[in-house]
């Protein structure tokens, strides 16, 4: 019997405890050592530690980080059978140094970057954490209006009108009580999409669901900045449980970044004929010594090449001169461009 493939996306679980532990590593505001590695290269990933020449306070944190990698190739068991890849984190707090690891059972790419806070993207584009969305769950009579950050819920309102459901009498009658009925729906639905574009600063998606029709009746109350965000999520109710919300809000994230990342690819197409793309890696070093990178297109599995180290050292240079890094994941797209032994790059400017 064959073994089922790896389902794509996270569990809401293992989502859950990132988004967590994800969420302290924030609170972080001092330089900060990363290091990603695939399990079971901690003795690759201590080389790769060596050879590199830092400031001494920098070579510090590596040393005890390369400590902790050891320990953790000698008890590997307390990480989980499942890890694919281990992530660690150290920095100096009051002369001291700190440690922290996770391991995730997914595969993110190999990094080893100093910077002023953690580095936390690869996270984000891969597994979609602390992504914020809104949720909005409703009928013609209540709604709850959610925001996320991440797993964790950080504003939520419910709003409800008193709404009769049937007239007795019929005739001119009945056909008042049904334009009142409909009047005082559409008023809810305006207050609560009031109450959505309030609290939309800076949400990715909307999601809207709910049973009857109330969602569809809502969706034409929003305007059109919230209609673009929106999707509509099926099976959602005031009793959906929390893991099950989260599995949602998963599975639309996953639909999202994979759109983003389409029309960062199309836009790099469109640039290629006015010579702001480069594709070699010699030249987008060239480009981002300069500061020249406005966003570096990586593969998730860049470390699986002879090229690894080269672009490596290229994600911590644009890290370090705010170029944008994005992670393409999709088989289809690192296909098309072929960049598992190199990375692309849109520039801000034309370089010679």
């Amino acid at each position: 019997m064959k073994n089922s493939p790896e389902p794509l996306e996270i569990s809401p679980s293992e989502w859950l405890s990132i988004n967590q532990f994800l969420l302290e590593m924030k609170k972080i505001n001092s330089l900060c050592v990363s290091v990603y590695y695939p399990y079971g290269k901690g003795k690759e990933t201590i080389s790769l530690l060596q050879e590199s020449k830092r400031k001494e306070s920098t070579e510090r944190i590596e040393r005890e980080i390369e400590k902790r990698i050891a320990k953790l190739r000698e008890n590997p068991s307390s990480l989980g059978k499942f890890t694919k890849t281990l992530c660690i984190f150290g920095w100096i707090k009051n002369g001291k140094i700190n440690i922290r690891e996770m391991g995730t059972s997914k595969q993110l790419p190999y990094i080893y970057m100093v910077s002023k806070r953690p580095y936390i993207k690869p996270f984000h584009d891969i597994l979609k954490i602390n992504y914020d969305v809104i949720l909005v769950t409703l009928d013609q009579k209540c709604a709850r209006v959610q925001k996320f950050h991440g797993s964790q819920i950080v504003s939520e309102s419910k709003l409800r009108i008193d709404l009769q459901g049937r007239h007795k009498k019929g005739g001119q009658s009945q056909g008042r009580f049904l334009r009142a009925r409909q009047t005082k729906i559409h008023v809810f639905f305006k207050k609560v999409a009031n109450r959505v574009k309030k609290l939309d600063s800076n949400s990715e998606i909307i999601l809207l669901g709910g049973n009857g029709q109330g969602k569809t009746e809502f969706f034409g109350e929003l305007d059109s900045d919230l209609v673009k965000k929106c999707r509509f999520v099926k099976n959602l109710s005031f009793s959906t449980s929390i893991s099950d919300i989260h599995k949602k809000i998963i599975h639309h994230l996953y639909q999202y970044r994979r759109k983003y990342v389409a029309e960062i690819i199309e836009k790099y197409e469109k640039l290629v004929k006015e010579g702001l793309t480069a594709k070699r890696n010699d030249v987008i070093y060239k480009a981002l010594k300069l500061g020249a990178v406005d966003t570096l297109i990586v593969s998730a599995d860049y470390h699986s090449n002879s090229q690894f180290k080269t672009i490596m050292k290229m994600l911590e240079i644009a890290k370090n001169t705010s170029a944008k890094i994005e992670f393409a994941v999709s088989p289809k797209i690192l296909k098309k461009l072929e960049i598992n032994d190199s990375v692309l790059a849109i520039l801000r400017y034309r370089i010679k």
